[in-house]
């Protein structure tokens, strides 16, 4: 199996994992179907191949647990979905999935449309707007205004945004502690205090909510809290599956809507065309976005899709449980994997002037094993048609009633994180014609 270039005695690859992960894993699309980097002393095997990448999540699947990069996220998410082990995850999928069938999400739509008007009538013309921040604590605030009985997530609210707030410091920590040699994970460095004190912060304040919850049980328990508390479950382990979702729920949804609105603004004609597809559903001025009118909005639907191929995951791991074939080469148990759907997505085998923001890509370019921005098979992220389903209400809701403007001279970098998340996204806030008195 080749190796990477770039390896250096006792860091291997840690380096340009550190000092540039993004462009690092794309260089590694074209050193083969598989390829060995290392991480200090530990080899890992990095698959480029989308068809091997579906084997490793799906026809093979049960080969493989997580791997390094969730066992070093457990001090954060505990035992939950995304850290599991094969039993467990079963056990708590179960539990968890029937919170986003199809009739939850249709029951969603109605507080993800309250919370998406609200956002958009708190802005005033002209005013500067800190996107990804907007972003952010819009997430959190709509996650635990639609997954946790309404009193606990009024209460709770604010202790969840100050701890859920610190994502793209948190999501920063996770890549680096991935990419780092294991005997600098153990060394009280100031990045590893950062880390253990936000987990602590995050789950002080979920056991919080949990506590309230316990001692004040809602009369409707058709959320998820209820649902979790009603289980087998411990209250720790319902805290790590709350944890989760709202470390899965928040940043991936946050990053990719901020990334939105800078490509949207970047391509005048492709906001044109968002306009007047929602000018066609919604009318002027602008009607609630019910989900009804989501299967008309395909051109939102396309934009942000295209949004999650250019800006996906960073980094997702696996480990092999037994012995395993793979592109031809024996691995035995124990083996590190790890694939990028970063890279993936912009392989330009697989998506022609892969780095250009393009919604016309045709349709079948955007599906497994070559487009894969929520995972593949059975630890596919659980809510991946609520994330879809809130960006694309929150995407109409606003650009029906503000344009946003980039402020002159600056361009947003993608921070290194598990998520690339924009550095900072000013943009200015204009409201569209139907909206001026």
């Amino acid at each position: 199996m080749p190796t990477a270039p770039g390896r250096l005695p006792l860091l291997g690859h840690a380096l340009p994992l550190r000092r540039d992960p993004l462009g690092f894993l794309r260089s590694l699309q074209n050193a083969g179907k598989l390829v060995r980097i290392d991480i200090g002393a530990l080899p890992v095997v990095f698959v480029a191949c989308p068809d091997l990448i579906q084997a490793v999540t799906t026809r093979q699947a049960r080969g493989f647990e997580k791997g390094r990069f969730h066992q070093l996220m457990r001090p954060m998410l505990g035992n939950g979905l995304g850290t599991a082990d094969a039993r467990t995850h079963r056990a708590h999928r179960r539990l968890i999935q029937p919170m986003f069938h199809n009739d939850r999400i249709t029951a969603y739509c109605r507080i993800i449309g309250e919370r998406a008007r609200e956002l958009a009538q708190s802005w005033t013309p002209g005013q500067l707007i800190a996107v990804e921040k907007e972003m952010r604590t819009f997430a959190v605030g709509t996650l635990t205004a639609t997954l946790f009985p309404t009193g606990v997530a009024g209460n709770g609210h604010r202790a969840l945004a100050e701890a859920v707030g610190s994502g793209p410091a948190r999501h920063h920590a996770m890549l680096m502690r991935a990419v780092t040699p294991a005997f600098l994970d153990r060394l009280p460095s100031s990045p590893n205090r950062r880390f253990h004190a936000t987990a602590k912060r995050l789950h002080r304040a979920v056991d919080d909510l949990i506590t309230t919850a316990r001692h004040n049980p809602p009369s409707d328990r058709t959320d998820l809290l209820s649902a979790l508390l009603a289980s087998p479950l411990t209250d720790t382990e319902v805290r790590d599956e709350l944890v989760t979702l709202l470390f899965a729920g928040t940043e991936t949804v946050a990053s990719t809507l901020a990334w939105a609105f800078h490509e949207i603004a970047r391509h005048p004609r492709v906001e044109e065309r968002i306009v007047a597809e929602l000018d066609a559903v919604l009318g002027t001025p602008p009607s609630p976005v019910g989900s009804h009118q989501l299967p008309r909005l395909a051109y939102t639907r396309r934009v942000f899709e295209e949004t999650l191929r250019l800006h996906s995951i960073t980094l997702l791991m696996r480990r092999a449980t037994e012995p395993v074939d793979l592109g031809g080469y024996a691995l035995p148990p124990g083996t590190e994997l790890a694939f990028s759907p970063y890279a993936l997505h912009r392989d330009a085998r697989l998506f022609p002037h892969p780095d250009r923001f393009d919604p016309d890509r045709p349709a079948r370019a955007l599906l497994p094993p070559g487009f894969i921005p929520f995972g593949a098979g059975n630890r596919k992220c659980v809510g991946d048609t609520y994330a879809v389903t809130e960006s694309v209400i929150t995407l109409a809701t606003v650009l029906a009633r503000w344009h946003l403007a980039p402020v002159a001279g600056h361009t947003p970098r993608p921070s290194p994180a598990g998520m690339p998340h924009p550095d900072h996204l000013p943009m200015t806030a204009h409201p569209r014609r139907a909206e001026r008195p």
